[in-house]
Parts: structure tokens; sequence; C-alpha cells
């Protein structure tokens, strides 16, 4: 979706420095799409995987030693949440007079294309178990598909808050992202000196929602120093690294002790400023790039393309691994390489067909939306996120979980949906 973003005039009748007024900005969709692209390459290339003939193994890649400093600019949800926070400011401003509509049409964009990957996937496991798929791969596939949803998660929060972030804004700008980094200092300080790591998903709002506080910034042409936000972000997080408990890795990694992602630290906080000072840098450079087609056609699939290309590696898995038993070669070994491309197109080849079908589930049906103040509306946000949240933790494993995580998303959609009035069958008064 493209994003226009308005200019602001300075109070000297000039131009803010950022994007033009009621122009296009494709800078903030190729963040967006070349962010979810390089999640989807990332989990397709770093898997290391092999089968015992009753256990799948997964290894990953970047457990390579130094490698990890890769991940601070190919971990790039930071630039999705700011991407995220720049269009939800701009929409939110346009349709600001009907806040709980506003939400409802977010919710609804969300939510929808999920209920075909929960179609599929909550009668699968039942389906493959069946047919004598081993039970421990299997579970694996289905737990990691659910995983995913953290993101569509963590991002309901920031586009339900989206209406409270944006009067925090309006009176205190800038002021409000340097408050939550405060609170995600305060609530790692908290975490590593009790010792209880519950307390670090508090930062789960804290980083976040700062990430998604720049894009209200941006929207509005008020980050005028992104060279000194890249160093001072990647400075931050560098010292934050050397000096510790943090680890350099952006990702989790199989065995480590603790992760700057599950829940997110103050050290990845410290990349995403990073990296959007980064981007910022580079975004005339990005805008010279001839890639309108290239949006035009990803657009409209991004999402399709972030649910479903887990379940298109564990179709391939599924064949080359553990039916035929052909093990990842060692990462940066000749026969990784050599065997890249195969695997890379196989998985595309795989995707194609899922694109196909799904890509349509990206725009939700033209129902009518249901009248009425904040209160609806936030109760279908609430049920969204509890049913988003229990697939993340439970996944698509048989079991209790899924179908009411399920239903908990339909039954916040529908309250976003007017009832039809009923029909009267009283005669009329004489």
């Amino acid at each position: 979706m493209t994003v226009l973003l308005d200019r602001p005039a300075t109070p000297g009748g000039g131009v803010a420095a950022g994007p033009p007024r009621v122009a296009r900005d494709p800078f903030i969709d190729v963040l967006r799409v070349a962010g979810i692209a390089l999640v989807v390459f990332q989990h397709w290339t770093i898997p290391v995987l092999a089968f015992d003939g009753t256990t799948l193994t997964t290894g990953n890649a970047l457990e390579t030693p130094g490698v990890w400093v890769v991940t601070w600019l190919s971990q790039v949800m930071p630039l999705v949440f700011f991407a995220g926070g720049a269009a939800n400011a701009i929409s939110f401003r346009r349709a600001r007079h009907d806040g709980p509509r506003w939400l409802a049409t977010r919710l609804r964009r969300l939510a929808w294309p999920l209920l075909p990957l929960a179609a599929v996937w909550i009668p699968l496991p039942h389906a493959l178990a069946a047919l004598g798929v081993p039970a421990q791969p299997l579970e694996t596939g289905t737990r990691l598909t659910g995983q995913l949803l953290w993101f569509l998660a963590v991002y309901l929060i920031a586009v339900t808050a989206t209406p409270l972030m944006a009067r925090l804004h309006d009176r205190y700008g800038g002021r409000v992202p340097v408050a939550l980094a405060a609170g995600a200092v305060l609530t790692d300080v908290a975490r590593f000196s009790t010792g209880v790591d519950a307390l670090g998903y508090l930062n789960i709002v804290c980083v976040w929602l700062a990430v998604h506080q720049l894009g209200l910034l941006y929207a509005e042409g008020r980050i005028t120093r992104p060279g000194v936000m890249a160093a001072g972000g990647f400075g931050a997080a560098a010292l934050l690294v050397w000096a510790g408990p943090y680890p350099g890795s952006m990702i989790g990694l199989p065995g480590a002790e603790m992760s700057n992602m599950a829940p997110p630290t103050l050290a990845m906080l410290a990349v995403a400023f990073g990296q959007v000072g980064l981007a910022l840098l580079l975004r005339e450079r990005i805008l010279r790039l001839p890639l309108g087609g290239l949006l035009r056609w990803a657009g409209p699939r991004v999402m399709t393309v972030y649910l479903w290309h887990m379940p298109a590696l564990f179709a391939v898995t599924g064949v080359a691994v553990v039916a035929l038993g052909l093990d990842t070669p060692a990462p940066g070994s000749a026969g990784w390489f050599a065997g890249w491309p195969l695997w890379f197109g196989a998985l595309c080849l795989v995707m194609w067909p899922l694109l196909k079908v799904f890509a349509r589930f990206e725009e939700p049906p033209a129902l009518p939306y249901r009248p009425g103040g904040w209160p609806g509306v936030l109760v279908a946000a609430a049920l969204v996120g509890a049913g988003l949240l229990t697939l993340t933790v439970a996944g698509f494993a048989p079991g209790a979980a899924p179908v009411p995580a399920v239903a908990a998303v339909i039954g916040g959609l529908l309250l976003t949906t007017r009832r039809p009035l009923a029909r009267s069958t009283a005669r009329p008064r004489t």
C-alpha cells in the first residue's frame, strides 16, 4: 500500500525536512516490502537441518563465530515497525474524526489473511500424522508456523495504541520515544538485577512502540540528523554488547542463554535507532532505484508471503530432509554454496502457487462497519490479540489451543461488522 505523507510547514514559512507535501513516498513501501523480503530470505537461508529417522534437528548458520554482526542489518523488524508507524500516522491523521472506524479497518487488514492459514493448518497436522509423517518434525512445523505470528500480535498493540500515541506525539513530540527508551532502560535494569526474566516482556511495549513512534516523527519531517541517529544507535549497541549481558546476535540462536528479541532488549532498541538512521541516510539513493513495478506487484502480496513462507519451508524440508535424507551441508562449505540455488529455487516453486491461491485474502471483504465508539472496537482488538498471542505460544499443534484462538480472531472480526437489519414480521398498525 503506497503511503502519502504530508510535509508540514515550518513556523518561518519554509518546509520541514522530510517527504514532499501530498506526494507519494515510496520509501515507506520500500522499507515494508524489503523488510519482509529479507525476513523470508533469512528464514529460508539460515536453517541447518538434519533428520536421523525420528528427530529433526534445526541449527542456524548464523551460529558461526563472528557472523552474528550480520544480524545488525539482517534483523529488519525495526524498519518494519518504523514504516508501520509512518503509515499509521498519516492514515490516522486523515481519519481521526472517526478513530474507531480507522482501528476497525486496520483490524480487518491484519486479521483477515490469517483465516485461510488457520483453515489449512488446523486440520493439516491430523492429516499428515494419519499419513505417517513422524511426530517430532510435524510438531516442529506446526509450532513454528504459529510462532511467526508474534509480529502480528505485537504490531496489533502498536496499531491499537496509535490514537493515544498520536495525541502524545502532538503534545510532546520527540520526548515520547525518549520516554519509551527510558522505560526500556528501567525494564532491563529491573530484569537483570532481580533475575526475573519475565520482567523483560515489558519491553515489548517500550521497545517496539519507541520504534513505531519514530515513524510518527518521520511523517512530519522531524528526523533531521539521521547520521547522528545511526552512529549513536550502532555505537550504543556495540557498547552494550561489549559491556554485557547482551549477546551480539539480534536474532535468537539455538542454545543461547538469552536473546535480544524474545523479549526485546535495550540492545535491540539501540540497533533499531541505528537502522532507522542508516535507512534515512540512504533514502534519496533508494528513491532513485527503479522499484515502482516491483512495489506495485509485491505490495498486495507481502502479508501472504510472510504468513506462508514458513509452510513452504516445511514442505521442502519434509521432502528433501525428512523423506530423502538430504541433510544441510556445513554452512559456508562448497556443498552449502553449490546446493543453495537448488534449495532456494525449490522454495520459490512451492511459494508461487501459495501466492496465487492465498494473495486474494489480503483484501478483506467490503462488509459494512459497525457504528459506535471505542469500547466495541477495543474489545474486538483484544479478541484478535488474544487469538494471535495464543497461536504464537501454542502454534497449530494438535490440541485444545488453535480452535478457540481462531474463534477469538473471528469474533473480533465480527465485532467490526454491522449486523443485518432483521426483517420485521409484525403487521403494521392501521
